[in-house]
């Protein structure tokens, strides 16, 4: 990663500052992970402190929807109201909804009900019922930059397997990241996660993980719930990635709704629950940019 920059060049990282007296040892370090055999980052994943702070403020954002959808959510709402709801509070703050349009995605967030593992797609047909549990995923765009969370719903009397997967899979985002720290892999992070969802009894779901974000809405690393410890890419300082793995009460097969080619849902159609946090590997540890 260093054997293009001088050790008196500006850094790559934009600081002005010699490359000797910035990112040289970080580099490195980094390289000596790569000729044991690991997959590392390439500076186009590790954020610089300017566009971290731009990062920050989008999630901002993000978590300021979230709270208002979490303020207006309620039994007979249908889920276009809720996609109404963020796409006014997004645009009332000065961000744009990131999923709108994207990848011809119709709608400004994805709303996903039981069966319904993701990119459930907003409609005036879908009315949240007495019993039901959602998942409210909002990513934002702000000044360029990205964020991504999202939260389960629990409408009226969820009954108690469903609380327990809802508070189960928030426990295994927990878990996750308690694991997230410099100098250690991804899939230190993914074992804990399946670990959890296991000993609790659930699956989950392997074909669908979580991603880098910030400077574009996904971007590297692909990150897996299912990842095995000492694997998976290298944590670095300036890595940012969600964890948000969907947890079945059942099997862990999915498919792909063929009329919409968006809402992928359980195989067995048994619920499924899903908690999204964004998170930055920091010099010590990792900080929660969005909930």
């Amino acid at each position: 990663m260093s054997s293009k920059l001088g050790r008196n060049d500006p850094c790559w990282c934009g600081s002005g500052k010699k490359y000797k007296k910035c990112h040289q040892q970080f580099d490195e370090k980094i390289n000596h992970y790569a000729v044991m055999g690991h997959e590392v980052p390439d500076h186009s994943i590790i954020k610089t402190p300017e566009q971290i702070e731009g990062i920050r403020e989008s999630a901002k954002i993000n978590i300021a929807v979230l709270d208002y959808v979490a303020e207006n959510i309620r039994i007979g709402m249908t889920t276009e109201e809720i996609d109404k709801l963020v796409y006014e509070k997004t645009t009332e703050l000065g961000g744009i909804p990131a999923p709108l349009n994207y990848n011809e995605f119709p709608k400004s967030v994805c709303t996903s009900i039981n069966e319904v593992v993701c990119h459930g797609i907003p409609s005036n047909d879908v009315i949240l019922k007495d019993g039901d549990i959602i998942n409210v995923d909002v990513s934002t765009i702000y000044n360029g930059y990205f964020s991504d969370s999202s939260r389960m719903f629990c409408i009226g009397n969820i009954g108690e397997e469903k609380k327990r997967l809802v508070d189960v899979t928030k426990e295994c985002v927990k878990k996750g990241l308690e694991m997230v720290k410099p100098w250690t892999f991804l899939g230190d992070m993914g074992q804990a996660v399946h670990e959890h969802a296991v000993k609790n009894g659930y699956s989950v779901v392997r074909e669908i993980g979580g991603h880098g974000v910030g400077l574009k809405f996904h971007e590297d690393p692909w990150v897996s719930y299912v990842s095995k410890a000492g694997e998976g890419m290298l944590l670095v300082p300036g890595m940012i990635f969600t964890i948000e793995p969907m947890v079945n009460m059942g099997t862990d097969k999915v498919f792909v709704d063929k009329n919409d080619e968006w809402t992928i849902y359980t195989a067995d159609k048994k619920p499924s629950a899903q908690w999204e946090i964004m998170v930055l590997v920091t010099e010590e540890d990792h900080e929660v940019l969005a909930y």
